[in-house]
């Protein structure tokens, strides 16, 4: 097997560091279980397609076909320019980025293809490189990004100013990704599918119900609405009173509302403000999960901070 010269993509070089355009000649050797000549440091090498597995933590849900069929196409004229990452395991290699790559290499006819090996110690950290190369390479939905955030925090326990760090995003953007998931699965999978924008779907998930959601979401489709369009109608619909007249309870006054609005914006979730008679009242915000909950705490506590 014969080393290749070449570059780096930018996800994966901030992950492992750039690669030496010349380097000197290192001694080989045989790995039989693998039946391929490796270098004794890490770099990049040919490796057979045959003996490499999908990644286990694949954040990928969705690979379009006509995009495979353009990269197959690319391949067929200028060779695979990036190489995939994988770590050795016992009798093969386990990807860690370059699905989409491999795929469209195996449908080219090629037997071999560059890669970038490197030593990972855990599952875990097998899951980070994955999610953050993925995630640097831009090529995900909003809904696949979203997903790689929240399992970045779950399953990597990082917080969510680590993610923003390891993505090199504000910690907004991941906040705001994450949110998405709250969306319901038909408005969730319009977004993975491009019928609407993040954008879209942005607005829609600061509705304070699903019935809600699903009206501005039916408008969007029927009437071909642009961010700006919708953008307004959420607006208006958050401005109006949710009157509850209960016994002894006074109906909220506009700076109440106002309140709340700004609220629901700052916290990005539905927030009530109860007032009494007597001048007291309560403010409920809510959360969807134990995720959120954090989410709340962890941006409530930062406000705090930096007052």
């Amino acid at each position: 097997m014969s080393k290749i010269k070449g570059g780096l993509g930018k996800g994966l070089a901030a992950l492992i560091g750039p690669v030496e355009g010349e380097t000197q000649p290192v001694e080989q050797k045989i790995d039989k279980k693998v039946e391929t000549v490796v270098r004794e440091t890490e770099g990049i090498v040919l490796i057979d397609i045959e003996k490499i597995r999908p990644n286990p933590f694949q954040p990928r849900a969705d690979f379009d076909e006509k995009a495979l069929d353009e990269l197959k196409k690319s391949i067929l004229e200028k060779g695979i320019i990036q190489p995939i990452t994988v770590r050795r395991k016992e009798d093969y290699f386990e990807l860690i980025a370059g699905e989409r790559r491999v795929r469209a290499a195996t449908d080219a006819g090629m037997n071999k293809i560059p890669a970038y090996i490197i030593e990972v110690k855990s599952d875990e950290e097998m899951l980070e490189l994955a999610l953050i190369e993925n995630l640097q390479r831009e090529y995900l939905n909003p809904i696949e990004i979203a997903i790689s955030y929240q399992r970045l925090i779950t399953e990597c326990n990082l917080t969510y100013e680590q993610v923003a760090e390891r993505i090199g995003k504000d910690r907004t953007t991941v906040i705001n990704f994450i949110r998405l998931l709250r969306l319901p699965e038909p408005i969730q999978k319009a977004l993975r599918e491009n019928k609407i924008s993040a954008g879209h779907a942005r607005m829609l998930v600061s509705l304070p119900d699903e019935k809600t959601q699903f009206k501005i979401f039916n408008k969007i489709i029927k009437n071909d609405l642009n961010v700006r369009q919708v953008e307004r109608l959420v607006r208006d619909i958050n401005k109006k009173p949710e009157i509850k007249i209960k016994e002894n309870q006074e109906v909220k006054g506009t700076s109440l509302i106002d309140i709340e609005q700004k609220l629901r914006q700052l916290l990005g979730t539905k927030v009530n403000i109860n007032p009494k008679k007597d001048g007291k009242g309560e403010i409920i915000i809510e959360f969807y999960s134990n995720e959120d909950l954090d989410r709340l705490i962890e941006l409530i506590m930062n406000l705090k901070n930096n007052i």
